[in-house]
């Protein structure tokens, strides 16, 4: 078969998450949208069912695959629902659910129900992309409290720049919370991964740990907190062809890498079909049987080129480290013009094992 394969550490996967529990001054939702991050989310959810306080996804399909699986934790619903028909299978299945515009509180409102449902009310406190605006957030939170088929509220908003190091925007969209929330009653959801990591002082009775839980550090990597994560996707190949070859020969499509003198060029099963970047630079970091490798030529379908030149003990059969446990996806993704988001998410074809 095919050398190409993910491993999945789902100790890892559960040490990330106590870290996030630990950090948190209430509950922890794991969030396992887009397929857990494209690690698999039902064995993901599994892992952390007995320890985890709840699930996060993305939309109604993403937490029904859960309840399938047998999981009975909490489960909320990030963008909420899209359909009228979805509010029974909330009530159905005890979903949680965001609500984030009046179309949808209008659906809670006009909806019967055999139940009230949990709903958190998201505030657009500066990122734009969904949520109420400040000056109408209390009059939604009025029109929710005040709806027969609403239980529980919790207030929440997403910050769009926890992780760099400026912190004013941050400290801006608090702000804007604290102003639209004061006076209202109800638990408080802001923090995010990076928020988790960098703001303990942020008063968030429900965090949102995400990319973390999957080892990928969304801070500077020389944060203290974030070096205590641990990766747990392994992606690796082996090296199934060796070309010797002269100065001045050309590698790959586009002739992108020209060697620089005699070199030799390991040829990898693993491509952007794979969902190895096809944009990553030469030079981007590999590791080979466990050294310091790069790669050397553009990205093809099915393939791509390392530099084995100072590695004349690697050759056929080399084992080959794109990212994982001794390799950072944050170092690939750097040098791939992305994030670490998008390596883990699109990762495909591969085969997958799971341990832990």
């Amino acid at each position: 078969m095919r050398p190409a394969q993910a491993t999945i550490d789902l100790s890892a996967l559960l040490h990330n998450y106590r870290l996030a529990k630990t950090l948190s001054r209430g509950g922890a939702l794991a969030v396992v949208k887009a397929d857990a991050y494209g690690h698999g989310a039902v064995r993901c959810a599994r892992a952390l069912a007995a320890e985890a306080d709840g699930f996060a996804v993305a939309c109604i399909e993403e937490a029904l695959e859960l309840r399938q699986a047998g999981i009975q934790l909490p489960i909320l619903l990030l963008e909420g629902v899209f359909h009228p028909d979805e509010l029974a299978l909330c009530v159905e299945q005890d979903f949680w659910l965001v609500v984030h515009a009046w179309w949808q509180l209008e659906l809670l409102e006009q909806a019967a129900l055999s139940r009230p449902l949990n709903c958190w009310l998201k505030l657009d406190s500066g990122m734009h992309r969904v949520g109420f605006f400040p000056h109408e957030y209390a009059a939604a939170w009025q029109r929710l409290r005040a709806c027969a088929n609403v239980a529980d509220i919790v207030m929440m908003t997403h910050l769009a720049r926890a992780d760099e190091p400026e912190r004013v925007s941050t400290l801006e969209q608090l702000r804007q919370f604290d102003s639209a929330t004061k006076g209202l009653e109800g638990l408080r959801s802001l923090s995010n991964s990076a928020a988790t990591l960098d703001w303990p002082e942020m008063a968030s009775d429900w965090t949102r740990p995400g990319i973390m839980l999957y080892g990928s550090n969304p801070l500077a990597a020389s944060h203290e907190l974030g070096r205590h994560l641990q990766p747990v996707m392994t992606l690796e190949s082996r090296v199934i062809a060796v070309r010797e070859l002269p100065a001045g020969e050309a590698v790959g499509y586009g002739a992108r890498f020209v060697t620089p003198g005699p070199a030799r060029i390991g040829v990898v099963a693993m491509g952007y079909a794979d969902g190895y970047p096809r944009h990553a630079m030469d030079g981007t970091p590999v590791l080979v049987d466990g050294q310091p490798a790069a790669l050397a030529g553009r990205v093809s379908m099915d393939m791509l080129t390392v530099d084995l030149t100072r590695l004349p003990q690697a050759g056929v059969g080399s084992k080959v480290e794109l990212w994982g446990r001794h390799l950072p996806v944050e170092q690939v993704a750097r040098h791939a013009d992305t994030i670490a988001y998008t390596l883990l998410t699109g990762v495909r074809r591969v085969a997958w094992h799971y341990h832990g």
